[in-house]
């Protein structure tokens, strides 16, 4: 179903069926079609991109503030940074996933959390949300996530200084 926002260019709906069934099936392994980060700082990042790629099925190939995945060299940074991702989801007026910051009773399966181990405006970890109580909560959220691998654990399994939520509004079509 297509919906219009206000700058009237197409919207699509995020299929969060397909991000959370993709995210539990490689939450324990790593697909081939792309490189595993993990001796490079964390794959946790990757793995929530691959999750947005599934249910959205679009990338945006705009150089340097896209988000995007050819291979190890040609990629963007939103796809395997944290902060970079989030700034892509927020800030995203183009074509792919757009996402707004929201609170943890607005979660649903198929959106991103992303936590802060030491505080600061530095976030370091984005495990996807495969499962949430009929009202979300932090006792209630039941994640996937890679790095230190995990499917269908609390998020509570984490401690964090800081956290915050990002709803997938929807998938720009270019």
């Amino acid at each position: 179903m297509l919906i219009e926002n206000i700058f009237r260019k197409p919207v699509a709906e995020y299929d969060r069926v397909k991000a959370v069934e993709y995210a539990r099936k490689w939450a324990m392994k790593r697909n081939p079609q792309y490189l595993d980060f993990d001796k490079y700082g964390g794959d946790c990042t990757n793995f929530a991109s691959q999750v947005l790629f599934a249910g959205s099925g679009i990338m945006n190939y705009k150089p340097t503030y896209g988000w995007y995945y050819i291979n190890a060299n040609k990629r963007t940074a939103s796809w395997t940074g944290v902060n970079f991702l989030y700034n892509f989801l927020i800030g995203n007026k183009g074509s792919g996933p757009f996402a707004e910051e929201v609170d943890v009773k607005d979660v649903k399966p198929g959106d991103l959390v992303q936590v802060s181990f030491n505080g600061g405006n530095h976030y370091n970890h984005t495990p996807v949300i495969i499962n949430t109580g009929t009202t979300p909560s932090v006792e209630n959220i039941r994640i996937a996530a890679h790095s230190d691998d995990r499917e269908n654990d609390p998020l509570t399994c984490y401690t964090w200084k800081k956290i915050r939520y990002l709803h997938i509004v929807g998938v720009r079509r270019a």
